[in-house]
């Protein structure tokens, strides 16, 4: 059956795409704490602890056990704190996540061969103001830090600084790169450009870059010198606790999950699928979200895995990392991805 949308409709069509994308918005933020279950599980699969395995069926009542901590916990400030750098930090954080979610888009529909991706708004720079907001997190890291007035999460926020002045650069060049190849800044135009031929492998290098350096950028192991619990106790989060510590992370797994967005669209062909699927008008509504879907969770367990199969880089390893291996081999693969975008006609 063919779904024929009648022409004095036609006008509501973005309004429509616009509220489902924001109801698939919402299933971020209860996807979030499934990623929170699913590297608590994997963590207590791999490393036998007690709690996410045997707390209820699969460990789910685990986060219900976690979250009653949470509230429950005596909110703590430490003496001479500054309380207006202290108490609004977490603004920032969830405020960098609200403002990715505004440009990025969480799958497609087609009707009648037509495709309307499922996002609040497009920006024809959408790709590089999602870069950009992201970055606004640190901020709100280095108000807890100087906030806390603690030495050893000031030395974490430093550290935070180091590490993201260096994989900034390298993140950047790499999304140009699939940019300058796709002739556009929009997310939506990379993602449908590229069709049943994934960008994954006509940039394998870009690729390679672009996910270590999201890793490095979302602070996740093996570059986690921010928290660092051997070194600096708890790096730049030491003297938070209760729900600001529950924010604070909350945040952090769902930028953990945005950058798996980026990933499969930048990289994996996005909601692409093929045209028979597209065509058909059931499984175009539902198929490409769900193949987009897929890919998300798939890479969203890589990111986990490699934290229980990596060790921590030292801070100087990690710098080394950013300026003398990634920042080239990310200028190799612009030219690179200049070349071929000339060839293809882009």
């Amino acid at each position: 059956m063919t779904i024929v949308v009648p022409e004095y409709l036609a006008p509501l069509i973005p309004w429509v795409r616009g509220i489902v994308g924001l109801v698939l918005i919402g299933f971020i933020f209860v996807g979030a704490m499934g990623a929170v279950w699913l590297e608590r599980k994997l963590s207590a699969d791999i490393q036998t602890r007690m709690g996410p395995c045997r707390v209820g069926k699969y460990g789910l009542l685990q986060l219900v056990a976690d979250a009653i901590k949470l509230f429950t916990k005596e909110d703590l400030k430490p003496l001479n704190a500054d309380s207006l750098l202290f108490n609004n930090a977490n603004i920032f954080m969830l405020g960098s996540v609200f403002l990715m979610l505004v440009a990025l888009p969480v799958g497609a529909v087609f009707i009648n061969g037509v495709e309307y991706p499922l996002a609040v708004t497009q920006m024809d720079i959408s790709v590089l103001y999602i870069e950009a907001v992201s970055a606004l997190s640190i901020f709100g890291i280095f108000m807890v830090a100087y906030g806390s007035n603690n030495k050893y999460s000031l030395l974490g926020a430093f550290r935070n600084f180091a590490r993201m002045v260096g994989y900034e650069v390298p993140l950047g060049i790499s999304v140009i790169s699939v940019a300058a190849m796709t002739g556009s800044l929009n997310i939506v135009d990379i993602s449908s450009a590229q069709g049943l031929h994934w960008n994954i492998f006509l940039q394998p290098l870009g690729c390679f870059v672009f996910f270590v350096s999201l890793m490095a950028d979302m602070g996740r192991l093996p570059f986690d010198q921010n928290e660092s619990e051997e070194e600096l106790i708890a790096g730049w989060i030491t003297e938070y606790c209760g729900m600001r510590f529950g924010l604070g992370f909350f945040a952090e797994y769902i930028h953990m999950i945005l950058g798996s967005f980026l990933v499969a669209l930048l990289f994996l062909g996005g909601w692409n699928v093929p045209g028979f699927i597209a065509n058909n008008s059931v499984l175009g509504l539902i198929a490409p979200t769900g193949f987009l879907i897929v890919k998300v969770v798939f890479v969203l367990m890589v990111i986990i895995g490699l934290r229980w199969a990596v060790p921590r880089f030292r801070i100087d390893q990690v710098v080394d990392l950013s300026w003398k291996k990634l920042l080239p081999l990310a200028l190799l693969n612009l030219v690179w991805a200049v070349g071929l975008g000339l060839y293809l006609g882009a």
